[in-house]
């Protein structure tokens, strides 16, 4: 029973840190250095692919930059074929989310530390309460 309650708080909490992780790169895209700069770009298109990309960052199991990429490129794939602008914006827009992935990767090193230090304590409360 412990294992899967250890197991079962893990994956939560792992789950909580990507989404984490994929708000905060938003966050940083809006909100930093030249976040005014693309808020006045910003178009009701280029919004909902980086939503569809930080849905995708928060299924995928493990985030790596090749991954991220994979995924930033595979949204704007959908983007293309669907019209739903031209097709320099949306390049535009990919190449500059994947030039994120640093800041990006180091809110998900630091969401995943949080996740394992936050299962190494649920694990150490549930095993207090098994031998009870």
């Amino acid at each position: 029973m412990q294992k899967k309650v250890s197991k079962a708080k893990v994956a939560t909490l792992a789950v909580i840190g990507a989404s984490l992780a994929g708000l905060a790169a938003t966050a940083y895209f809006f909100f930093g250095k030249n976040g005014k700069k693309h808020q006045k770009q910003a178009k009701a298109w280029a919004i909902k692919m980086k939503g569809e990309v930080v849905e995708k960052l928060e299924m995928a199991r493990e985030i790596t930059e090749p991954v991220y990429n994979e995924i930033i490129d595979t949204v704007s794939k959908e983007y293309k074929k669907g019209k739903k602008a031209s097709q320099p914006e949306i390049e535009e827009l990919a190449k500059d989310l994947k030039k994120h992935w640093k800041s990006m990767s180091k809110l998900a090193i630091a969401a995943k530390q949080a996740a394992v230090t936050d299962a190494a304590r649920v694990a150490k409360v549930a095993k207090k309460v098994v031998h009870k």
